[in-house]
């Protein structure tokens, strides 16, 4: 083939950025944009066929809104229409109804720091479910005795109530069978409303048979896991006839001359009032079953207040004795829970006059909502004192109260006595165990609430138990515990690291298993909450500790997961430390991080670009005008990373550093360390293999190689030929490479990097350059467009085009090469066009 005198033509780049501009053109307020609604105008035209008539055009304009959210804004959405048309009247009758429901609910808890029996009630319905077939046993009374009842007289009227009641008991009896749960649900529900029904239609009695009916439902244990849903279900209804019952009680004393107070007393309830409560309770008396005279009594238990003062806690012994007539132990604990539910005040004064009651303080404890202890720690420490040790640990009655308070804060007054109270009891606890298992609660109460002194002194005191024998060996988890909650509250790590006993704390870590993983939380917590770079050397010192600790537990056998979270860990330390202009001491920094973490060869390409970050941040400092200062500490930040480079084991990783490096040192005018970097990666690239593992994967290199060598190409540019080196000599140990690198066949990738190198080559022959780095004089000052550099590069691309012929040449010569090499190619993401001419081409060859 003949060889033709290739050459570059020549380009004027401002002229061709100037053609690639777009067009500005220049856009008046109140002019389309595209977030503006669409304004459609409809033109009509109306014609008039008389003569000498003209059409006349009218025009009328409507306007969309083309973005759907915007109806949010002028209430036009379904939700605000919704709304809109409700009856704000009775919106605001609901609220206010509602309003004073909930205030009434939080009156008749213990106070507004207790969880609801709401929030509860909700968890169980959702948790407790079946699908298995219930039952409902219905008690139908006859309707004898209903007629002429107004005119007895009240003796009979009472004694005809009484009667009906017995009726209902003696009634006939119908049972539903084999229904599924929303049935059941349903049922009770329509109980429920037909209470009110009743209630609302002055048929007192047949509410209190709604009632009696379905407390029986209460004695069925036959579904099991139903039973907690049944038990809420039941006790809804039991309320609401509670609630009525007391409203109606409560509305006898209120006339419009007097009203009740909030704390009122019996005296002031008039006698009506009282006789009724009294009547309510002689109904419930003559109850003959015992589950149902329970509840219903327990139910209205509450009304007892317009009785006497000490009616609640008078009834209450003898409530909680009939419950040991129940035989069914579930029905029984129910029956229990219920009258703690509806006398939760009485059973806490109850509890503080029971003698040896630890059990069921540590019950209550473990019950209650943390808010509700937390507000009486002082009653409940109290009430732990008093206990008898023998019975229940009183370590383990203040470990529950711990756990309280460490979800609730008790009141600020009490938190110092509280803390001297509880650790009084715990430091004296002899067996370890016991220990560390209080100890590990309370420490997140003392880091909540206190400084590091009253930290450090827990610390210490922790310390001082657990290292006997060695006792901490079995406690690890526990003490893992108590450097979570440690660090968890200690986001400043210069308070953290001056708390005295912390990292002898950390010392009883003797396991490297355990040790690591808590150096871990340390670092994760850090890099979480340091918000501002440190040079602080208490933090520097004992965070280089906790990292060395990390980075020694690798080994042979240790996952490359692991590695890489280990390595983000340091490598977040590392980004985190900064001596402001103090630059010399950064660079002393990352060379003993080097020595300390040589294992892990992500720390080590952060090193390199911290250190390269480092000379970039000097040249800006001194705006590129480097002084001998200046020029000799970039050139150790540029020898620091010729020398760490080779230690890493990614091929391609090395190759990019190599570059990346090299590029810093021509910007900080390192001319000489330039070429060595560029040369280092020449050299490399033969050692390329061709395949290499990607995220577990083998695949080809040849693509990462093409995007190193234009990247490289990039660069090459503005690097200037070296006066012993001869033209272009950089230029040509990388063609010589490329030439002697063994290619796949039938691969276009080095015909694709001979393309590259003629664009750079054309590049170069260009008068002035596209880019070029400050203060650096590239070839085109260098030779000012001297003809014998411009033979030299023609030379060259002369040779280039000859190799990029050649394979053009190879291809057509070889039909079914060229076909397979079409094949390859049309399974190319980008190539699939090639798919169609592959199925053409044997035909073609063929005719």
């Amino acid at each position: 083939m003949a060889v033709f005198p290739w050459h570059s033509r020549n380009r004027n780049y401002k002229a061709e950025f100037a053609s690639c501009r777009l067009e500005a053109v220049p856009l008046e307020f109140g002019d389309y944009h595209p977030l503006k609604p669409i304004t459609v105008t409809e033109s009509k035209t109306k014609k008039v066929n008389r003569k000498g008539s003209t059409s006349s055009t009218s025009s009328s304009s409507s306007s969309s809104v083309v973005d759907p959210l915007s109806s949010v804004l002028d209430g036009t959405d379904p939700l605000s229409m919704f709304a809109a048309t409700a009856d704000p009247v009775a919106l605001a009758a609901a609220t206010d109804s509602s309003r004073r429901k909930r205030d009434r609910d939080d009156n008749s808890v213990v106070g507004s720091d207790f969880e609801p029996w709401a929030n509860k009630r909700g968890e169980i319905l959702a948790r407790y479910t079946t699908t298995e077939k219930l039952s409902i046993n219905l008690f139908m009374g006859s309707e004898k005795g209903k007629a002429g009842t107004a005119t007895l007289a009240m003796s009979e009227k009472v004694r005809t109530r009484l009667e009906e009641l017995d009726d209902f008991e003696e009634g006939s009896q119908k049972e539903l069978l084999n229904l599924t749960q929303q049935d059941y649900v349903n049922r009770i529900e329509e109980l429920n409303q037909s209470l009110k029904d009743a209630w609302a239609s002055d048929q007192k009695v047949k509410a209190l048979k709604i009632v009696i009916q379905c407390s029986k439902l209460l004695s069925d244990t036959s579904v099991i896991q139903f039973y907690p849903s049944k038990f809420v279900l039941i006790t809804d209804i039991l309320d609401t006839f509670g609630k009525l019952v007391y409203e109606r009680i409560f509305s006898m004393c209120v006339d419009n001359r007097s009203v009740l107070p909030d704390h009122f007393s019996p005296e002031n309830a008039n006698d009506t009032a009282k006789e009724t409560c009294l009547n309510w309770f002689f109904k419930i008396a003559s109850i003959r079953e015992l589950i149902p005279r329970f509840y219903v009594e327990a139910s209205i238990l509450k009304c007892n207040k317009f009785l006497s003062k000490t009616g609640i806690s008078e009834c209450l012994p003898r409530l909680t004795c009939m419950i040991r007539g129940i035989g069914d132990p579930l029905v029984s604990v129910y029956a229990r829970a219920y009258l703690c539910r509806a006398l939760l005040t009485e059973m806490m004064e109850r509890c503080k006059k029971l003698g040896n009651n630890a059990l069921l303080l540590n019950s209550v404890m473990s019950a209650f909502r943390a808010e509700f202890i937390a507000t009486r720690s002082m009653d409940f420490i109290g009430m732990i004192k008093e206990c008898d040790e023998s019975g229940f640990p009183k370590h383990l009655l203040f470990r529950s109260l711990g756990l309280n308070l460490a979800l609730a804060d008790p009141p600020e007054s009490d938190r110092l006595q509280i803390l001297n109270e509880a650790w009084k009891v715990i430091t004296k606890l002899k067996n370890p165990q016991d220990y560390i298992n209080c100890a590990e609660v309370w420490v997140e109460y003392t880091c909540k609430h206190f400084t590091k002194r009253e930290v450090n002194t827990v610390l210490a005191d922790v310390i001082k138990h657990m290292t006997p024998d060695r006792a901490f060996e079995d406690s690890y988890p526990q003490l893992q515990l108590i450097i979570k909650k440690v660090i968890a509250h200690f986001h400043d790590f210069s308070v953290l690291f001056s708390v005295e006993k912390f990292l002898p704390f950390l010392d009883m870590f003797q396991k490297e298993s355990v040790r690591v993983e808590v150096c871990k939380c340390i670092m994760d917590a850090f890099i979480k909450h340091q918000q501002e770079p440190t040079k602080d050397p208490v933090i520097l010192n004992a965070l280089l500790h906790v990292c060395k600790t990390m980075h020694d537990s690798v080994n042979a056998l240790t996952l490359e997961d692991e590695k890489r979270m280990l390595s983000y860990l340091i490598n977040g330390f590392i980004k985190m430390v900064s001596f402001g202009r103090d630059f010399e001491q950064q660079l002393s920094f990352y060379v003993e991080s080097r020595s300390m973490f040589c294992n892990l060869e992500p720390v080590l390409v952060q090193l390199i670009h911290s250190v390269n970050r480092l000379a970039m941040e000097t040249r800006k400092l001194m705006k590129g005008n480097h002084s001998r200062k200046t020029a000799a500490f970039v050139r150790a930040c540029v020898a620091y990373c010729f020398i760490t480079i080779p230690s890493l084991a990614g091929i391609f990783t090395r190759l990019n550093l190599y570059l990346h490096s090299g590029q810093v040192a021509l910007a900080n005018q390192c001319l000489s360390q330039a070429d060595a970097f560029f040369k280092a990666a020449i050299s490399l690239i033969p050692e390329v293999p061709k395949m290499i593992n990607i995220d577990g994967k083998m695949r080809p290199s040849e693509s990462f190689l093409l995007e190193f060598l234009c990247n490289f190409f990039s660069t090459l540019l503005i690097v200037p030929d070296h006066p012993e080196h001869g033209v272009l000599f950089l230029v040509r140990e990388l063609l010589n490479v490329i030439q002697d690198y063994t290619w796949e066949d039938n691969s276009d990738e080095k015909i694709r990097i001979y393309t590259c190198v003629l664009h750079l080559l054309s590049a170069m022959s260009q008068e002035t350059y596209l880019y070029h780095i400050d203060k650096v004089d590239s070839n085109d000052s260098l030779y000012g467009g001297d003809s014998k550099f411009l033979a030299e590069n023609n030379k060259l691309c002369e040779t280039v085009m000859a190799q990029i012929l050649e394979h053009l040449k190879t291809l057509a010569k070889d039909e079914v090469k060229t076909l397979e090499y079409i094949k390859k190619q049309s399974k190319q993401p980008d190539m699939t066009h090639l798919t169609e001419l592959a199925l053409r081409l044997p035909l073609q060859t063929r005719t």
